[in-house]
């Protein structure tokens, strides 16, 4: 992870807690542009981390994260159909609210543990994330923006995937205190 020591963005991808609420204390105004919301096929990797089949109807949804009109983060999240009528159905209503007000209200959810990866240049997410980023914003994604953090949240034994990338431009800001605070137990 050297070149991410470089420039700053471990603090970003090991921050616990809810991403939007900690890029929304950098700005004045912050904002989720939902690019896509569909039902697509998983990918390799969201089939394997949300131990699921390779058929089946997954809902994606895809979007451009903002804080004072500058997008920082492209994050994609992916649940499979089945659970859309259970834990996660409050997915389908979210339109342009952050994922993170259903995430983190509702103490019955649990987080893996965050996962930093580089992302391929030349895989499936990575132009998703360009063609997107062209599309939405009028300019070509930045070159060096390969880093991400993926976790699943977990809530009555369905799963969803979260995969956030990250403009290396948020190294700039900072994310805040990254200590988690203690639960207490009763």
């Amino acid at each position: 992870m050297g070149i991410v020591d470089r420039w700053g963005l471990r603090a970003w991808l090991r921050a616990p807690g809810s991403l939007s609420k900690r890029l929304a204390s950098t700005g004045v105004r912050y904002e989720v542009q939902v690019l896509r919301q569909t039902v697509a096929p998983l990918r390799p990797q969201e089939r394997a981390a949300l131990g699921l089949p390779a058929r089946g109807l997954t809902v994606v949804r895809e979007v451009l994260l903002r804080v004072d009109g500058v997008p920082l983060v492209w994050a994609r999240s992916a649940v499979h159909g089945h659970a859309l009528t259970g834990p996660w159905k409050a997915v389908k209503g979210l339109g342009s609210r952050p994922l993170g007000h259903l995430l983190y209200d509702d103490p019955r959810i649990h987080r893996s543990e965050l996962q930093p990866r580089r992302v391929t240049r030349h895989g499936a997410t990575h132009r998703q994330m360009r063609q997107q980023w062209l599309e939405a914003t009028g300019t070509e994604a930045p070159a060096l923006m390969q880093w991400s953090r993926n976790s699943v949240f977990t809530r009555h034994g369905k799963q969803l995937r979260v995969m956030e990338m990250f403009v290396p431009d948020v190294a700039l800001r900072d994310p805040g205190p990254l200590r988690r605070k203690a639960r207490q137990r009763k």
